[in-house]
């Protein structure tokens, strides 16, 4: 009998060994700890065989529908792998973790369709994958719909019920507009956990690294009518950074309502507008929301919001009407909304928003991230918890009223004259509660490059919501303008800020 109950205890122990080793966020912080103590090893290219793809070529290599990992077993999610070539240079191990133990999924020539003109594949050997997508039932069951993409350096983006791909997340930004130059740090090996029958999200590891940081990732991927990502990260520098951006968002604006396509540079465009996000949404800690409207400009802009333990923030697309874009192929007013909830307190830090010069709309030319006033010495953690929520029609708004439109110009003037006008509506429940009756007004602030020559506001008849009129003088065309506004009653706020850059001409 003793010998029993000791084997049973033995076993238990075993067990207990076995589920104490089983893979997860530890196995994968332990190797980017690891690799920030070593020299930065950028890795190996292209093989001789992929050099010469162009993008025509590379677009008709697919992964064989019958070759999804996990294709045929009953499970929720499915998985499919993305080839190198083009710009994809650089191989990216991936794992599956099923029973708590990781085995790497080889590369092989025959799971993919090449097309017309296949590459030799005799000579690629082992090489690995540019990165992998998910396929998740969304719209009915039987068929899985891709829900997310994990595809060059460390961008990934998602889409929930409905979606159309848009704007991208990352895992880290480092000098983003920085004089010397942007770094982009890539993931380099993930693990995917088996799901189970029932399972209504997906588990991904990563490992990311880079020439001065290295880290590692959990993201827990929940599909949905909006698709949540939670992430945990715990960042490694090898090396003194200038500017780390943290939970880093990607998106292009070419032209809108506050800068049509005229303006912003292009030939006659049949499309009033073209963008995958409008702007920037932020829900800063002291509780005041912030709508930064984004702009092509003419030459690189940077401009910040300083903020101890935001609440939010988010590059968003909250016009959602066909007919102000007119796209029936790109369908921009499908282009998801990111907004980005912080878990746990950031402190004291800053969101920056950078706006690229771009003459088309194939740039990404829109970057938003958190830089923390604060960085870790080499080798020293530096944990950060947030959730990415991917958004339609039912995006992260204020509770009091927001802004749904800016337009810049003037009506008919009589006598023409060198002020630059606005148009600013606002709409939502405060807005509402107040009644036409009320009388609204606007409080609007510029800086010292301009001067503000007139102010109305007036309640809006036709969306039961308000517009703002404001009319300003600028200085200096060279340089900026930075303007903010919000409408009220009485002494009562009704709308969140709506906080503008004027670019230099």
């Amino acid at each position: 009998m003793r010998l029993i109950v000791v084997l049973l205890l033995a076993l238990s122990h075993a067990g207990s060994a076995l589920a104490a080793r089983a893979f997860g966020f530890e196995d994968v912080d332990a190797r980017a700890k690891a690799l920030a103590g070593k020299p930065y090893d950028a890795g190996r290219g292209l093989p001789a065989a992929l050099k010469d793809l162009t993008y025509d070529r590379y677009r008709d290599i697919r992964y064989r529908p019958e070759k999804f990992l996990w294709h045929g077993t009953g499970l929720p999610f499915e998985l499919a792998f993305f080839h190198l070539g083009w710009h994809f240079d650089r191989p990216v191990r991936i794992n599956e973790v099923a029973g708590g133990a990781a085995h790497e999924i080889a590369f092989d020539p025959r799971d993919f369709d090449y097309g017309k003109n296949p590459p030799d594949t005799s000579k690629l050997g082992g090489i690995g994958f540019a990165g992998f997508r998910i396929h998740y039932p969304l719209l009915k069951n039987g068929y899985k719909d891709e829900v997310a993409v994990f595809l060059g350096a460390s961008y990934f983006r998602a889409l929930g019920r409905g979606q159309r791909y848009g704007l991208s997340a990352r895992g880290l930004a480092i000098d983003t507009a920085a004089p010397g130059g942007e770094e982009f740090p890539r993931f380099t090996e993930f693990w995917v956990e088996r799901p189970a029958k029932n399972a209504k999200s997906l588990v991904v590891y990563a490992l990311l690294d880079s020439r001065r940081a290295s880290g590692a990732y959990r993201i827990t991927i929940t599909p949905g009518d909006e698709t949540a990502l939670d992430v945990k990260s715990r960042l490694y520098l090898r090396d003194t950074v200038g500017k780390l951006g943290l939970a880093p968002l990607t998106s292009m604006f070419f032209f809108g309502e506050n800068q049509p396509a005229a303006r912003a540079g292009s030939s006659i465009d049949y499309r009033p507008e073209v963008h995958d996000s409008d702007g920037l949404s932020i829900h800063a800690g002291n509780g005041e929301w912030i709508w930064r409207p984004l702009a092509n400009p003419k030459r690189l802009l940077v401009t910040s919001f300083s903020t101890e333990n935001p609440r939010g923030f988010g590059l968003m697309q909250r016009d959602r009407e066909f007919a102000h874009y007119e796209d029936l192929e790109a369908r921009y007013e499908r282009r998801p909304s990111a907004w980005i909830e912080p878990k746990g307190d950031w402190g004291k830090g800053r969101i920056e928003l950078v706006l690229l010069p771009s003459p088309d709309e194939t740039n990404d030319n829109v970057v938003a991230y958190w830089v923390p006033e604060r960085l870790p010495a080499p080798l020293q953690p530096l944990d950060l918890d947030y959730r990415i929520r991917w958004q339609g029609d039912n995006f992260t708004r204020p509770p009091l009223a927001w802004v749904t439109q800016t337009r810049r110009g003037k009506g008919y003037q009589p006598k023409p004259d060198d002020t630059i006008g606005f148009v600013v509506d606002f709409k939502g429940a405060a807005i509402e509660e107040a009644g036409s009756d009320s009388e609204v007004e606007g409080t609007v602030t510029v800086d010292s490059n301009a001067t503000l020559v007139s102010n109305l506001a007036h309640h809006h008849d036709v969306t039961n919501g308000a517009r703002l009129v404001p009319r300003i003088r600028r200085i200096d065309k060279e340089k900026p303008v930075e303007m903010r506004a919000f409408v009220r009653s009485g002494s009562r706020a009704l709308s969140e800020t709506w906080s503008y850059v004027l670019p230099p001409e």
